[in-house]
């Protein structure tokens, strides 16, 4: 029985993202597929890897760390140092993330109050229209 395959359109669709994507991780070597004429056809470890590098994405994951996120999924994946390394890089996005959220609500809360001295001043100058 043969290895299931995907042509760029249905990993495309699959993962909702476009075709120029998907290159762009080939491009990368994140990807390699085989071709059959000018087509490309991914096989089970280009989805997968494709899949760990959308998911790499989402979490804010540098190009770089990516590629060390699926490297590591490829080998023994329960060495100390491998996993300890895959920690910290978690808890620095964490840590980073943390960090990003504080900015957001402290620039929300300044919003909050310039909207209402804006709306105090636009108050007193319709009383006294």
């Amino acid at each position: 029985m043969s290895e299931p395959t995907w042509s760029i359109s249905d990993l495309a669709q699959e993962f909702s993202i476009t075709p120029r994507t998907i290159r762009f991780y080939e491009d990368q070597g994140i990807v390699s597929p085989a071709r059959c004429g000018r087509n490309r056809v991914y096989g089970a470890r280009d989805r997968t890897r494709l899949k760990l590098a959308l998911r790499g994405k989402r979490l804010g994951l540098q190009l770089s760390e990516i590629v060390d996120l699926i490297n590591m999924y490829e080998g023994p994946r329960d060495t100390a140092a491998q996993l300890q390394h895959y920690l910290s890089l978690l808890d620095q996005h964490h840590a980073t993330l943390l960090r990003q959220r504080e900015d957001i609500d402290l620039t929300l809360t300044e919003i909050a109050e310039q909207r209402r001295i804006c709306q105090d001043l636009l108050a007193k100058k319709n009383n006294h229209a």
